[in-house]
């Protein structure tokens, strides 16, 4: 049961504005003269979809690491909106980590994964963990960057290190199901794929994934 609340926040007449003029600047400036991240973690669990949708939004726009949690336990929230918004937000967050530097370098080896850049990013990404071995995001981008190099059991290795950090990093779970396919090992692939479902239900290629393997494995 969400928690209720005597009236409406001003929250939700923030979130009608951004809904109004569609424009996300103005919503955190507005959002951030108001109130603090911690308070706007409370109203995630609010009776109302809207004030959730607008609490998930603001935090993946203010938040820090620390809220990693909180929008974890919204992508299994009711509502689609929220679900979606906490996705989006989610991964903004997994890069809020340490220092100014550690937060540019993540930045970089993403865009260098994005570019196909996957040597560099796999050098990167290793110097980012040798240098802060608890940054869960480095390790998936490894990970990411071993896969595409066919670098499997690497990677696997890599998500599972991510995991262990960020339990809530469907990513690493959906990527470790992606390299066991490409070993042959579909047992292993859908009991990864399920661990990403389950902490993410939007993943539809993910659904699709483990409807295959449960019909592929069943026939077997």
């Amino acid at each position: 049961m969400h928690g209720e609340s005597a009236r409406s926040p001003v929250l939700n007449e923030l979130y009608d504005q951004f809904l109004a003029d569609e424009d996300a600047a103005a919503f955190v400036h507005r959002v951030s003269q108001r109130y603090q991240p911690s308070t706007i973690e409370r109203l995630v669990s609010h009776s109302s979809r809207m004030v959730r949708r607008a609490a998930v939004l603001a935090l993946g726009y203010l938040g820090d690491y620390e809220v990693n949690a909180c929008l974890g336990k919204a992508l299994t929230d009711a509502d689609r909106g929220v679900r979606l918004l906490a996705e989006n937000g989610i991964r903004s967050v997994w890069c809020r980590l340490g220092t100014e530097e550690h937060r540019r370098e993540i930045t970089a080896v993403v865009h260098l994964n994005g570019s196909k850049q996957f040597e560099e990013a796999r050098g990167r990404a290793s110097d980012l963990i040798a240098d802060a071995p608890w940054f869960a995001e480095a390790w998936n981008q490894r990970a990411i960057a071993n896969y595409c190099t066919d670098r499997y059991r690497e990677s696997i290795d890599d998500c599972r290190q991510a995991l262990e950090i960020n339990p809530y990093h469907f990513g690493a779970a959906a990527g470790m199901g992606q390299c066991y396919l490409k070993l042959g090992e579909q047992a292993s692939a859908l009991e990864a794929f399920r661990r990403a479902l389950k902490l993410n239900p939007g993943l539809e290629g993910v659904r699709a994934n483990v409807v295959y393997l449960q019909r592929l494995l069943k026939r077997s």
